[in-house]
């Protein structure tokens, strides 16, 4: 049996740690039950006893209502996760492992590791369900995203825990604390956060690359020591450990400075 387009060897592993039957898991990949043994054996999964079922665990209703940590987590997922098409699986990939257990705490989701391969090396948590899904796809977040990703309305509160997202997703940070950037391939993305930038008075621009494949690569910008600082202040306000610590660090680097600076003005 032919295996339907989409359907990658995680995405089929996924749904057998999900426990899902494999009537269901031929219905949705096009493979047989063998082919799909095939599959798991082939990645060293524990093959897991017929006849206890059992669900990973998650808070379907995680995107559903703002708060801080939720912001947080959409801005990691809008820029560096993955919606898959064919199933109900959502990715979350980061070098650092603290976040993805930060992600599954937040989520109270089982800590799902997708097993390493050669094409697959970074940590990668799978959560599965329709509802979140569903829910996502209310926010405008969709599978495919990343040439046609739209800014979601996030109400002002949050914004700044969700900017802390996308920067921990795909941002860097130059070591020396005086530049800051987000990659992202989506024009109308890149448009929407730089305007967001701007309302906080920072010194931002948009460069424009085009990428191997041919897409147009859009980086948005914020340069100089005083929108750096003015920058971390704001998205750090109501930070405790949801963060990249390494971002962290360098974006912090001139708060001290301009702060005795300003005193030093003001006396």
């Amino acid at each position: 049996m032919p295996r339907k387009p989409n359907i990658e060897d995680e995405d089929i592993i996924a749904m057998y740690e999900k426990r899902m039957s494999y009537k269901e898991m031929m219905e949705q990949t096009g493979l047989s039950d063998r082919a799909i043994r095939n599959v798991i054996k082939k990645h060293n999964v524990d093959i897991r006893p017929i006849g206890q079922p059992r669900k990973h665990k998650v808070n379907e209703d995680f995107f559903k209502v703002w708060s801080d940590e939720m912001a947080w987590v959409l801005g990691i997922l809008v820029t560096d996760g993955h919606i898959n098409r064919s199933t109900h699986s959502i990715y979350f990939s980061q070098k650092d492992e603290r976040i993805l257990k930060l992600i599954a705490t937040y989520m109270a989701a089982d800590y799902v590791l997708m097993p390493i391969g050669t094409t697959k090396t970074t940590p990668t948590i799978v959560i599965n369900s329709k509802e979140i899904k569903k829910d996502l796809e209310l926010i405008g977040i969709k599978p495919n995203k990343s040439l046609t990703v739209q800014f979601p309305e996030v109400p002002e509160r949050y914004l700044p825990s969700f900017i802390r997202g996308v920067i921990d997703g795909d941002g860097w940070v130059q070591n020396k604390g005086y530049v800051m950037n987000v990659t992202t391939a989506s024009r109308s993305f890149a448009d929407s956060l730089q305007k967001v930038f701007q309302s906080w008075k920072l010194k931002s621009e948009i460069t424009i690359e085009k990428s191997q494949k041919g897409n147009y690569v859009y980086r948005i910008w914020v340069k100089g020591k005083q929108s750096i600082t003015k920058l971390a202040l704001i998205i750090y306000s109501n930070c405790d450990e949801s963060c990249n610590y390494n971002k962290k660090e360098r974006l912090t680097l001139w708060i001290k400075e301009m702060e005795a600076n300003y005193y030093v003005e003001e006396n």
